[in-house]
């Protein structure tokens, strides 16, 4: 049986601006369009950066409670760090970590030295996420860069290397979360479901990009092929004319993403990694496009 995808630790629930502070003109087309099923209560909505230049930890936080977020991601272990106490005061909470060193030290590297430093940040930063409550980190487990790094290489080198943590991540309660990017590896839902089954260990699973995969195939596809070993979501959006960009405004069918969401029975982490016309802009589309809240 999975373990549960809910945090340790209890958040408070913030009190968000009203709907007319926060949506403007875009968003309420984009709520007009929406239709389908709600998951309203089953989706944390989270951001990876937005913090303003000389901002503190306490008054970022502030800030995104305002707008209604429940929690942040970071890229930076020492960040990290600072966030902690902002968290304890304002119940936004810190809820990952992504391995910001996964593509220059990869795990998939043919130099056994490279693999070594990889696996040992692997485990500083599963150490960090469990001291600061979080519970995932989120890995890039190698790119297919040529004859010596192939899609096999990636496979069975990053396999060998992300075994060896299983056992520190089922003590700590953190889990390993392989995002979905564009490094030339597992670009077909089935790929990537059976990579994951490969691991055999419930402390693995998917962080699955909407945005990202949707230029391989159509997000609700691989959500469904996935199925239950997603547990944690990026929030992006991606078009063929125009890559990534605002919510909304690319290639993906937000309706169809939550009716397959709601088939898999998800409930957890989104988080948005890009920048729409601002925060308030970024929480309103969330809330129409991903959790389909009725205005």
């Amino acid at each position: 049986m999975m373990p549960p995808h809910l945090p340790r630790r209890r958040f408070l629930q913030g009190s968000a601006l009203t709907a007319a502070s926060l949506l403007n003109q875009g968003a309420v087309a984009a709520q007009e369009k929406t239709s389908g099923p709600s998951l309203e209560g089953r989706i944390f909505k989270s951001l990876k950066g937005g913090r303003k230049q000389g901002e503190t930890p306490l008054a970022f936080f502030e800030r995104l409670k305002s707008l209604g977020f429940d929690g942040v991601e970071s890229g930076n272990p020492a960040e990290a760090d600072a966030y902690f106490e902002a968290s304890e005061k304002t119940g936004v909470m810190f809820h990952g970590l992504v391995c910001g060193w996964h593509w220059g030290t990869r795990l998939s590297s043919p130099d056994e030295t490279t693999r070594a430093k990889g696996l040992a940040l692997l485990e500083r930063d599963l150490k960090s996420v469990h001291r600061l409550g979080g519970s995932s980190v989120l890995l890039v487990p190698g790119k297919v860069s040529g004859s010596n790094e192939t899609h096999d290489d990636v496979w069975h080198r990053s396999l060998a290397e992300v075994r060896k943590v299983l056992p520190l991540a089922s003590r700590l309660g953190v889990r390993i979360l392989i995002e979905t990017v564009w490094n030339g590896f597992c670009e077909t839902p089935e790929k990537l479901r059976d990579y994951l089954d490969a691991f055999a260990s419930p402390w693995v699973g998917a962080y699955f990009d909407i945005g990202n995969m949707q230029k391989f195939a159509p997000a609700e596809e691989w959500i469904r092929t996935l199925g239950h070993r997603t547990v944690k979501l990026d929030v992006k959006d991606w078009g063929k004319k125009n890559g990534f960009c605002r919510l909304g405004e690319g290639d993906v069918d937000w309706d169809k993403v939550r009716t397959a969401l709601q088939e898999t029975g998800f409930s957890g982490w989104a988080t948005r990694e890009g920048s729409d016309q601002s925060l308030e802009d970024t929480s309103a589309l969330i809330d129409q496009l991903l959790i389909g809240r009725k205005r």
